[in-house]
This record gives structure tokens, sequence and C-alpha cells, in this order.
């Protein structure tokens, strides 16, 4: 049994590709552990630059045959995405070699740190991000396991989700899609807030519930959105946007093109980045960070250099007078703010979603509908293309088109584009100097290709 960080030493990633499984990959490499894997995605005498990252750091790569499965295998790490049918967990199975999921594998690792967790349905990628930034440039050297890759890091060439430190702090992200949340009990808990998205709102309530009573020390919780506030443990701690609570308000908030500003206990702040969400994300991670003694001009100082994480309103550039801007956004709150977070930017924001999954598009349907109409000013535009498919036994007895005949109901402009690889040449009568256009999708590997070749052809 595989309790603790010492139980094993030589460990093998089933889908090691995935931007979570990749992560924990890194950070275990880099704290001396022997680590292999494979994926779906790696072909032989076939380049991938997932996996020529993960070589690079000392990680042997397999492709998904078995071949990198042996007797010396201490552990298997396996995503919530793969099936027991697969061959390689039924080799590890016949060999009897332990399995556990990837969060079971992060419970542990985080038993072995001073763990900060952040949780909430949005920003818990941005939020991980920025607060590294600060306890780094506060000489803390923390470590971090991310959802997505910073952009600091991936300039130097890596995946940019992991980094090892040799402080005593080490930022997660704590995930409520898979229930996985329940099992952190950090140091620190952070919940920045809670919208309805792959799970009904009560049962979201439970697992932050939960998460709150596990979390071990300091609970900090955004006291703008309405049902985190009811998870408040201690407002002094708290932060919000503009709230009159005795913690750390964000103030006299302005967007200035790519520049935003803000106050936060008379500290002023600057960062390059869009939105009211982008203010209360770093204002958590303020919150945080002051708690444990950076002081706040330290933080103002980090998040002024600040670049970002990869694929969250990342800016392709600007072209013939139309600004393009990439997204992660993908449930009905995400897609609202960023396209409210873009429209000081440009007359006409263009739009553009692809919804993945036919669960959680039905699931989600009337909330994407509402959410969206309610965010385009009558001069902006939605369109979507039909639905991304991973795989699997889904039903498919929805489409993106849905969504978009119940957003046009609403009065709002509206388009289904079937074929994305139809979509720039139906845009280009559009795309007219003042105009920004918005990409939006998540968990199709091939979206950051699609949106530089959207901004490459204009």
């Amino acid at each position: 049994m595989i309790k603790k960080i010492e139980d094993f030493n030589s460990v093998f990633f089933i889908g090691v590709a995935g931007v979570g499984m990749s992560a924990i990959a890194q950070y275990l490499k880099g704290i001396g552990k022997k680590v292999s894997g494979s994926d779906r995605y790696f072909h032989a005498d076939e380049f991938n630059k997932t996996r020529e990252q993960l070589e690079n750091e000392g990680i042997e790569c397999f492709v998904q045959d078995g071949s990198g499965i042996t007797e010396k295998t201490d552990l298997i790490v396996v995503s919530t995405a793969i099936e027991d049918t697969v061959f390689e967990v039924k080799k590890a199975k016949e060999l009897g070699i332990p399995i556990i999921k990837r969060s079971e594998l992060l419970a542990i690792i985080a038993e072995s740190k001073k763990t900060i967790a952040v949780a909430g349905t949005s920003g818990k990628s941005t939020t991980s991000a920025m607060l590294y930034q600060i306890l780094l440039d506060a000489k803390l050297n923390p470590s971090i396991i991310s959802g997505a890759g910073l952009t600091s890091i991936i300039k130097t060439g890596k995946i940019g989700n992991a980094a090892v430190g040799k402080g005593d702090w080490l930022i997660i992200e704590a995930d409520e899609s898979d229930g996985s949340i329940v099992q952190y009990q950090p140091e620190i808990g952070l919940l920045l807030n809670i919208d309805k998205d792959h799970q009904e709102i009560e049962e979201l309530q439970d697992l932050f519930t939960i998460f709150k009573n596990n979390t071990k020390g300091l609970f900090v919780v955004n006291q703008s959105n309405t049902l985190a506030k009811e998870l408040s443990a201690n407002a002094t701690n708290d932060f919000g946007f503009e709230t009159n609570i005795a913690g750390y308000s964000a103030e006299n908030f302005q967007q200035n093109g790519l520049e935003l500003t803000f106050e936060v206990k008379g500290q002023k702040f600057q960062m390059n980045s869009l939105g009211q969400h982008s203010v209360e994300n770093a204002t958590a991670a303020i919150a945080v960070a002051n708690q444990i003694g950076v002081d706040l001009e330290t933080c103002a100082e980090s998040l002024e250099k600040y670049e970002g994480i990869y694929r969250r309103h990342q800016i392709l550039g600007k072209k013939n007078g139309v600004w393009v801007i990439d997204d992660y956004a993908h449930n009905p709150a995400k897609c609202a703010a960023s396209i409210k977070a873009c429209q000081p930017l440009a007359k006409k924001v263009i739009a553009w979603f692809q919804p993945h999954g036919y669960g959680p598009t039905r699931f989600l349907k009337d909330d994407f509908i509402k959410e969206i109409s309610e965010a385009l000013r009558p001069e902006d535009e939605i369109w979507m293309s039909e639905i991304f498919y991973a795989g699997g036994t889904a039903v498919k007895d929805i489409s993106a088109n849905d969504l978009i005949e119940g957003i046009k109901n609403t009065g709002k402009n509206a388009h289904f584009i079937e074929d994305r690889n139809n979509l720039l040449k139906a845009l280009q009568p559009e795309l007219k100097e003042g105009t920004l256009l918005l990409l939006m999708g998540a968990r199709d590997p091939s979206l950051e290709l699609f949106c530089k070749n959207i901004f490459e052809n204009l």
C-alpha cells in the first residue's frame, strides 16, 4: 500500500502527456524519483513536443504498448480518463503493481510539504501561478504543481506546469470536477468561487465544505462570490472586490488597454492582464502571500512582472487592426467573464467557442445560453463549432448549434459553423479594424495550433 512519498521510487504514468499527469511526473523527477510514462498521443518515429520536453527532464517515454512497465516498477498512476480495459492497466494488475489515481498521488505529495491548495470552479491555475511568482520573488523558493504552464517557465523550454523549489511551500490546485478535492488537507485552503460547472451547485457546496473542514490552518474565501462567501471562515483574512470587509479588498479598479490597476490596503498594483476576474485572482494571491509574511510592496513588484499562463487570455497579437486572444474558458461563467474582459479593448468582440464533451454541454446548456447572452453587447457576436469529442461511450444527443439557437432567441448575434476549419473564411467579412477575436475552448490538444493558425492567416 502506497501511503507516503517514501513508499515508492520507480513510478510509471499511463497518460503522462496530460497536463495534470505531466505536472506530477516532472515534480517527482525533480525530487529524485525514477519516472517514466506512456501516452496514446506518442507514436513511434513521430515527433511529439510534450514527449520531447518530458524526455529532456529525464522522464523516459513509451508508446502505449506496455513496454515501459516492468517488475521494477513500484507504482502505476492513471488519470480519471484511463479505463480498466487499457492494456497497460491489465499488465500492471498481472504484475501486481499498485495502481492509484493522479489525485491520490497528488494528495500524498501534498502531505510531504506545507501545502497551499487553490480551489474554485474558475481561476485556479491563474491564481496558483500568481501566488507562485510572488513567493518566488519573496525568496521563499516555492514548488508548484499546476493545471497550466506558466509563461515564465515555458520560456525556458519546459512544459511549465511544475517546478521544484527548496522552500517549505507547495502550491497545488484542488480540483472539484472529479471530486478529488476532498482528499487534500492543506495548511492553507483558498476558495475563489463557486459557479455551476460539471456538477449541481448543491454538490459543489458539499465538496467545498469538506475542503474547508479538511484545511488544517488558514482558510481564505472570496467575499465577492455569493456562494463562496457562505463558507467564509474569517473575514479578516478573506478577500473580495470592492467589498466592505476588514480583509483584502481590491479597490479603484481600472482597465486601460492591456493594463489593469487597483489597490489593496492602500498599496497600488499594476498588471498586464484583463478583466475584473483577474483582479480577484490577484487579490486572492496577495491575501495568502501577505498572511504568510510577504509584504504588500513585494507582492506589487512581483505582479507587475507576472507574465501569465498558457492559453489564459493569451494575446496572440494584432493584425490588420484586429486583436486575437486565445483563452481556456470552457464553462458558462468563464466564457462570460472572458467576453466581458475583452470588451474594453474593442468596439466589437467576436467570440468563438468550441464546447467539449456531450455530457457537460448537455448539463450546462441553459447556463451557457443565459451567461453568454447576458455577456454579449448588441454589437458583439458569438460563433460556435461542433462539440469536441475525446472518445468513449458518450451519447451524442446535443449539438453546439442547440446553444447557438438558444442565444439567438435572446436577440443576440449567434452563428454556428460546424467545422471549425471553415471558421476563418466565414469570419473574414466581419473582422474589421477595431474588432477583437476571442477564441475559447478546452481539453482539445489541437486548440493551441488551431488558434495560432487563425492568427497567422488573418
